[in-house]
C-alpha cells in the first residue's frame, strides 16, 4: 500500500531504532517542520528519509539522485532558533521504499511503501560471529579513539543488526546495503563481513579506521 510522507533526503543513512540530530535551515525543510508541528498528536509527526546517491542536501540543485530504500522517522525533539531555523532530533521507525518524489509543493512529498521485517529466526552461529567480530573491532578501535558503543549489545537479533549497522564507520554505499538487506540474518552476515574487512585494513593502516581513509564525500550540513 502506497502512502504519502513529507521527505527529508540526507547525505547519510538513517536506521530503524536509531536517532539522528538535524539542523534545519533551508526553506523547504523549515516548511516541512512547520507542517509537522501542526500535527496535534506528537506520535504522528512522521516523515521519510532516503539517502542521497548524488547531489547535496541543500542548495538550488539539491539532490540529483536518491536511493529508493529509506526509513520513516518520528520527530521527537524540536528547538526553534531566532533565525527561523530548527534543531531537531528524529528517531528511525520502519523501512520504506520510495516510489515517487513530488517536489512541486513547499516541501518534498514522497509516495512510499512500508517495508516490514519478516522477523525470521537467526542462527546462533550468526549471532555469535557478529557479536565476537564487533567486540574485536571495539577492542582494536579503543587503541585509537573512544568506544563507538556504550553498554551491552541488544539481545534481539533485529535490533542488534541495526545497532551494529549504525556503529560501524562504513561508507554510504555499504550503509545503504545494510539498510536494504531483507532480514536480520542477512544484515548480520553482511555487517560482520564488513567489520572483518575493517579489521584487516586497520592492521595495515593502524592510525585510522580504513573507511575514513577512503571517505571523500562532503556534506554542507
Amino acid at each position: 500500500m502506497t502512502v504519502e510522507l513529507p521527505m527529508f533526503p540526507l547525505n547519510s543513512v538513517l536506521f530503524p531504532g536509531l536517532s539522528v540530530p538535524l539542523h534545519v535551515f533551508e526553506d523547504r525543510y523549515r516548511a516541512l517542520v512547520h507542517h509537522l508541528l501542526r500535527v496535534e498528536d506528537p506520535t504522528e509527526r512522521v516523515f521519510g528519509s532516503v539517502g542521497i546517491r548524488e547531489g547535496y542536501e541543500v542548495g538550488d540543485h539539491g539532490a540529483q539522485s536518491l536511493f529508493r530504500v529509506g526509513c520513516k522517522a518520528l520527530l521527537t525533539e524540536i528547538e526553534a532558533n531566532p533565525d527561523g531555523s530548527f534543531d531537531v532530533v528524529a528517531v528511525g521507525l520502519d523501512r520504506i521504499q520510495l516510489d515517487r518524489l513530488d517536489t512541486t509543493g513547499v516541501f518534498p512529498v514522497g509516495h512510499v511503501e512500508e517495508l516490514g521485517d519478516p522477523g525470521a529466526p537467526v542462527g546462533e552461529d550468526v549471532l555469535e560471529r557478529a557479536r565476537a567480530t564487533f567486540t574485536a573491532y571495539r577492542q582494536a578501535l579503543s587503541e585509537i579513539r573512544s568506544d563507538p558503543y556504550e553498554g551491552t549489545l541488544p539481545r534481539d537479533p533485529i535490533y542488534l543488526s541495526w545497532t551494529l549497522a549504525a556503529c560501524a564507520p562504513l561508507p554510504l554505499s555499504e550503509r545503504q546495503a545494510l539498510l536494504e538487506a531483507d532480514d536480520a540474518e542477512t544484515r548480520l552476515v553482511l555487517v560482520t563481513d564488513l567489520l572483518r574487512s575493517e579489521l584487516r585494513a586497520m592492521n595495515v593502516i593502524a592510525s585510522l579506521p580504513a573507511t575514513e581513509v577512503a571517505r571523500t564525500r562532503w556534506s554542507p550540513n
